[in-house]
């Protein structure tokens, strides 16, 4: 019987323990989670800078229909350039995303992708594309010197580029509408403000 008692009162000291760690843990995790910045698409140094206007091109999409990129848009709405590869899994990942952003954000998207033909084919029979652009060109990277994939230009109605980064997540696409929206270049210029402003 006392062996009884004396189990059960340890069992309670225990769980009372373990209550304050896991107190202690939930403050601490609020606290880091407060103290870190969300981080937005990472910007690199390279191709034509936000502000500029995109370099200019005329050429069928991977149907044959024509696409126009950079300049005024004719549907008079912002554009989002999406480098991606059919053989890139996070790309694949990101797909539905940007589905769902392009359509809630009423803007156009055009994907444009480097690779062999059987990629591409392999790519489209298991994606329904809906009024997303697919173009194959190797030639547009180049001129925005992309270098990593998945990599998001946002472009205005004019054709100005108005941010830009490499977008890995859905926080990475948001990260692009709300740094035009906001009118900083990106997150990490909007965060750097504030700090500013605070000191």
């Amino acid at each position: 019987m006392t062996f009884l008692i004396a189990s059960n009162i340890l069992l309670w000291v225990a769980l009372l323990g373990m209550t304050a760690v896991v107190l202690g843990l939930t403050r601490q995790i609020g606290l880091l989670h407060e103290r870190s910045s969300p981080m937005g698409a990472m910007i690199t140094d390279h191709g034509p800078d936000i502000g500029d206007p995109a370099p200019e091109f005329d050429l069928p999409d991977y149907f044959g229909q024509s696409v126009r990129i950079g300049g005024a848009s004719v549907e008079a709405r912002p554009t989002l350039l999406m480098f991606t590869a059919p053989s890139c899994p996070v790309c694949d990942k990101l797909f539905p995303i940007i589905k769902s952003i392009a359509k809630a954000e009423k803007i156009a998207v055009t994907m444009i992708s480097d690779g062999a033909p059987e990629e591409h084919a392999r790519f489209l029979e298991t994606h329904d594309l809906g009024q997303i652009r697919y173009v194959v060109s190797a030639e547009i990277g180049m001129a925005f010197q992309v270098g990593k994939i998945p990599y998001g230009v946002l472009l205005d109605a004019e054709g100005v580029i108005r941010s830009k980064g490499l977008t890995n997540t859905r926080e990475h696409l948001e990260s692009l509408l709300e740094a035009d929206k906001s009118g900083f270049a990106s997150l990490q210029q909007f965060i750097a403000s504030r700090k500013k402003t605070a000191a």
